[in-house]
């Protein structure tokens, strides 16, 4: 069966897009705002900028792809659609980080699980750090238009046995556990949304907010990366481009520089700063990349007597919050539960072991359930999270050590996951821990769980949500950016993504990040055109 392709469609139609390859670059550009990143914030802000009738850059690093390039394979995805070819870790490579590195960012890539920012984590932000006016009910409507505008809405089908494992391992503790809402039309639930959607079924920036922004004018640049910002006084100039080699990773030799009113920089919480970084730009309270969040997250492996078949359906469609709300916010560190999709080689890189070991745990494949543990972390004072940091390419790097605060976390998650595993039947359950077995019963695992050496790379930690480096401040000595997303010390520059957020959220963050790009970016174009923002809808 064959789809409709809406990225070949739309250059058909004469999209203005530029590929680092194409014969012929600018050497000079100028409109009236750069969008810096694809992702959930640059989408989200590109068409709301460019509905407004501004003339609109997005520049990505990445490449464009699109449906008839996904082919649910894991081999071809992730060097073409994540950043380091789905390797990147931390500065002492202690975690694992999955970012998405083409058009439409990680909403290309994820797994499409959205939450409304936490009321609690909201009332955090305003009582810790002054921030009013970001409450629940300010921004309730944001969430609504963004879940109306990307088909957000709860899963209705029944969760495949991956995720109903967590659900009945749960229940049978008595822990509640709650629906995922997904940014999906006309799912057929495959389960390979994290190698691109190959029906466009996911409601990624790359089939909603990218193609209604080109369709109203955008122009986009693709593998180009953002080198630095060019500023005078308190104001940016240009942004210097460059263009990709061949395999889309180091700089080609040409470059184009681009003018512009105002700039938005959407690339991420590790891609942001670091861009304010190479470009010098002014720091006047050492705040630039610091607080910089992760969902530190600890992963456990269940074996079962049927099989699991955790590479099909709906990737995530069950969580358990038990574990956020049975402590106060600013206490030792909560975690939300989750099941992730199980393929072939994500599962062999987050599996611990090697030789004979290993290859017994990959027989066990179709067998194996397995949860994640998405730990909260910046809300107390001994968890200050990471900093981001340049390497001597100018390339960036986060530095997030694993104290013990965070790693205590990690030991009660790995216990919690372990008891309900056993609950909902698992034969085994082994934690992804350097020094764990397999085992037997729940008594067996948790003698042993609580006996396991918490350390970092004995640890096995990974994330794909990072936030934080470029946060919200009431005044410039407690951020980077005022409550308006706009930099403190740069009126002309803005920041529009995860990295303003002052903590981590205590869930998947996508819809947070399209709910506050939203408001950001409508206040923007009453700033910059003096008129109301248009809303998009969902197609009917």
């Amino acid at each position: 069966m064959r789809f409709p392709d809406p990225i070949a469609e739309g250059l058909r139609r004469g999209w203005t897009v530029l590929d680092a390859e194409a014969p012929s670059l600018p050497a000079e550009a100028q409109f009236d705002v750069v969008v810096v990143g694809t992702g959930a914030g640059g989408g989200t802000t590109a068409e709301i900028l460019s509905r407004a009738g501004l003339r609109i850059l997005l520049v990505e690093e990445g490449p464009l792809r699109s449906s008839r390039e996904f082919h649910m394979r894991e081999s071809q995805a992730y060097p073409q659609l994540y950043q380091e070819s789905a390797g990147r870790q931390t500065k002492d490579k202690a975690i694992g980080i999955l970012q998405g590195r083409c058009v439409g960012g990680s909403t290309t890539v994820n797994w499409t699980s959205s939450f409304r920012t936490p009321a609690d984590t909201l009332a955090f932000w305003r009582d810790r750090f002054g921030l009013a006016g970001f409450d629940d009910s300010a921004m309730a409507p944001w969430f609504e238009r963004m879940e109306q505008r990307l088909s957000i809405a709860p899963w209705t089908m029944a969760p495949n046995e991956n995720n109903d494992i967590l659900r009945r391992g749960a229940e049978r503790l008595g822990l509640p556990s709650s629906a995922i809402a997904r940014n999906v039309r006309g799912c057929m639930n495959l389960g390979y949304c994290g190698v691109g959607c190959p029906i466009d079924a996911k409601q990624s920036m790359l089939v909603t907010t990218i193609p209604s922004a080109l369709d109203a004018g955008a122009t986009l640049y693709a593998r180009a990366r953002a080198a630095r910002l060019v500023f005078e006084g308190d104001r940016a100039l240009a942004l210097e481009i460059d263009w990709l080699d061949a395999a889309g990773t180091r700089p080609s030799g040409r470059r184009t520089r681009v003018k512009a009113s105002h700039f938005v920089l959407a690339a991420g919480a590790i891609g942001s700063p670091a861009l304010l970084m190479r470009s010098g730009a002014p720091d006047p309270h050492r705040l630039l990349g610091t607080r910089t969040f992760l969902h530190p997250v600890v992963v456990s492996a269940a074996v079962f007597d049927r099989i699991v078949g955790g590479w099909a359906g709906a990737p995530q469609s069950v969580y358990v919050d038990h574990f956020l709300r049975e402590a106060p916010i600013d206490g030792p560190i909560g975690y939300k539960l989750e099941a992730p999709p199980i393929h072939p080689v994500l599962f062999a890189t987050t599996l611990t072991g090697f030789g004979e070991a290993h290859r017994r745990r990959m027989l066990d494949f179709a067998r194996t359930q397995a949860t994640i543990a998405l730990m909260r972390d910046g809300f107390h004072e001994r968890s200050p999270g990471g900093r981001v940091e340049l390497r001597e390419d100018g390339s960036p790097v986060l530095d997030y050590p694993l104290d013990d605060f965070v790693l205590e976390g990690a030991r009660r998650a790995l216990l919690s996951m372990a008891e309900i595993q056993f609950a909902a039947g698992a034969r085994t359950v082994q934690p992804a821990h350097e020094l764990a077995s397999s085992y037997g019963s729940w008594r067996e695992a948790r003698e042993a769980i609580a006996a396991l050496p918490m350390k970092p790379l004995l640890t096995r930690v990974v994330s794909a949500h990072v936030m934080g480096g470029c946060r919200f401040g009431i005044d410039a000595a407690r951020g980077i950016v005022d409550p308006d997303g706009i930099h403190w010390q740069l009126r002309n520059v803005s920041v529009h993504d995860g990295s303003v957020f002052p903590t981590s959220i205590g869930a998947n963050p996508q819809l947070s990040i399209y709910g506050f790009a939203a408001r950001l970016a409508s206040g923007l174009v009453q700033r910059l055109t003096g008129r109301e923002p248009q809303s998009a809808k969902a197609p009917a």
